[in-house]
């Protein structure tokens, strides 16, 4: 399978403290990745430099074999990089449906696109499509502030899908999730990967990225340590002394 998504010898920075060095990490078409590691080790900063939030001080971002490395979020996103936050970015004041209608215009801007937010036919029914999608179409008419943690979680990945990016990068997704929530979220990653999406996703539920991840990149320390299949990295001697301290690979 080609890269669709890459990062290569990305270092980044904050002040005195290196969150990322040399970091390497390729996202391979139609490939469900998992990006693991402790608390620290720069995954949501590696996810921040994919995505434009943060300008990595040396390396490359490549999207299509296309370096997209100083590109700003909005142009990230236009060329097909949607991501989610590890804490939801939801207008809670509005309707669950009205969310959906607002991330459809995201190409005119915040601002504007909840001026008109009412959206049109055609985006309507894709909308209402998309909450079905993820089992909130019962609850569209409901505000958003209303919705449980896990299910603003749904309603953050709705939002994102309506776009159709060419990959998706989940921050944490099941973090707060009830375990029923997190199998439907699971099911839904399955199906969308089945029809052809590309997903990255970070995660500290070991059960769920091994379960859901064809490939799995571990972090540790801002480094690449180890990338591999989901076997290949529980049965990694240098996971299992970096990762979690000598602990017993049941852990992962």
């Amino acid at each position: 399978m080609s890269a669709l998504l890459e990062a290569e010898g990305v270092c980044k920075s904050f002040g005195g403290l290196q969150a990322l060095t040399d970091t390497s990490l390729s996202v391979a078409q139609g490939q469900i990745a998992g990006l693991i590691g402790p608390n620290g080790s720069g995954k949501t900063t590696l996810f921040n430099v994919m995505t434009g939030y943060e300008r990595c001080h040396s390396g490359e971002i490549r999207l299509n074999g296309e370096s997209i490395t100083r590109a700003p979020p909005e142009r990230v996103f236009a060329l097909g990089v949607g991501r989610t936050f590890q804490i939801t970015r939801l207008f809670f004041r509005l309707t669950v449906l009205e969310n959906i209608l607002v991330a459809t215009q995201r190409h005119e801007g915040w601002i504007r696109s909840v001026a008109r937010r009412a959206g049109s036919d055609a985006e309507r029914r894709r909308a209402v499509e998309m909450l079905e999608f993820v089992g909130l179409g019962r609850l569209a008419a409901r505000p958003a502030g209303e919705l449980s943690y896990g299910q603003r979680k749904l309603l953050e990945l709705a939002s994102l899908l309506v776009a159709d990016p060419a990959v998706l990068l989940l921050d944490e997704p099941t973090a707060g999730v009830n375990p029923t929530l997190i199998n439907q979220l699971s099911e839904r990653i399955r199906e969308l990967n089945r029809a052809g999406k590309t997903f990255l996703v970070v995660e500290h539920n070991m059960e769920f990225v091994m379960g859901l991840c064809q490939q799995v990149t571990v972090l540790h320390q801002g480094r690449t340590l180890v990338t591999g299949t989901p076997e290949q990295v529980r049965a990694d001697p240098a996971v299992l002394d970096a990762y979690l301290g000598g602990a017993d690979d049941d852990d992962l």
